[in-house]
């Protein structure tokens, strides 16, 4: 089978799925798997909040809705907040998606999380890869020929490339939905042009255990599979459904920029080094943490 098909059958098939079983998978414990910013605490919901009200300028939040897609169990943006907005819904893995009315549509680690198709050029072509069952194991295989208009022109011999494709048909049903108002998706991604010329072998990779490995193949169904997401294509697709032109800032300057007040508010509130407000914001904004690694894509609908 195509590798898409093989992640979306370890990452969400309904009983056996990585992102559907009943596990704690985000966190600092060694039983977890990886942290991300919910685990920072409340902190990060504020500067969430403070950043959404600026962007909304002149708009009145009380009569928007929040919305956050794929949050994990336990665990949302918002949580232990008090919130400026009419109402806030969590929409998790496997719930029905609607969406009306003026909205904020907020995500953290979505995009990357969806199944992505794996490609390598074999004598100046690209050919799809896929998962077969080989006796008892799993293994990559090289499928046919492929032709598609988005893929990069192809050239060198052994270049790979993996492709968020998924992640651009949900947002398609995202955006696609009656609402208008604030888009804001946290994640990491890179531009096309950095994901055909910059990364040779890929972005694809695995995490067990708060370890990173190239094992794509090896525990379906007990380890997470991430790739970059393209950038350009979330761009297109948001511009296509008439939002302002979309914007992708690092995490640490989206909220330097856009949540000024509630960073300063976390200095003055208490100087001592073990505030954990303080300790979360470096978490979230520290270069060498997270501020770098994760980007956010917003842009307004109206």
């Amino acid at each position: 089978m195509p590798f898409d098909r093989f992640m979306a059958l370890a990452l969400y098939h309904p009983q056996l799925g990585y992102y559907r079983t009943s596990r704690r998978r985000i966190g600092r414990h060694r039983e977890t798997d990886f942290y991300t910013a919910t685990t920072s605490g409340p902190f990060f919901g504020e500067l969430v909040i403070g950043a959404c009200i600026a962007l909304l300028g002149k708009r009145d939040a009380s009569k928007y809705s929040f919305v956050e897609i794929g949050a994990e169990p336990d665990f949302s943006a918002l949580q232990e907040v008090v919130s400026p907005f009419r109402a806030c819904q969590t929409v998790r893995v496997g719930q029905p998606l609607a969406l009306t009315g003026p909205c904020v549509v907020f995500s953290n680690e979505l995009f990357d999380a969806q199944p992505f198709r794996r490609f390598v050029v074999r004598n100046g072509h690209w050919r799809e890869i896929g998962v077969q069952l080989q006796v008892s194991e799993l293994v990559e295989v090289e499928l046919g020929e492929v032709i598609e208009t988005w893929l990069p022109t192809a050239t060198t011999e052994g270049v790979r490339f993996d492709a968020p494709r998924d992640a651009v048909e949900l947002l398609e049903e995202i955006v696609r939905q009656p609402w208008t108002g604030l888009f804001l998706a946290a994640d990491y991604g890179k531009t096309f042009r950095e994901l055909a010329e910059a990364t040779p072998a890929g972005t694809a990779r695995a995490y067990a255990k708060h370890v990173q490995s190239n094992a794509l193949l090896s525990q379906p169904g007990e380890q997470d599979l991430t790739c970059h997401v393209c950038w350009d294509w979330l761009w297109d697709t948001l511009r296509a459904h008439r939002f302002a032109e979309p914007t992708v800032q690092s995490q640490e300057s989206f909220f330097v920029h856009h949540a000024a007040d509630v960073l300063a508010s976390a200095f003055d509130s208490d100087s001592t080094v073990h505030n954990p407000r303080k300790q979360a914001l470096m978490q979230l904004i520290h270069p060498g943490n997270l501020g770098q690694k994760f980007q956010v894509l917003h842009a307004l609908r109206d």
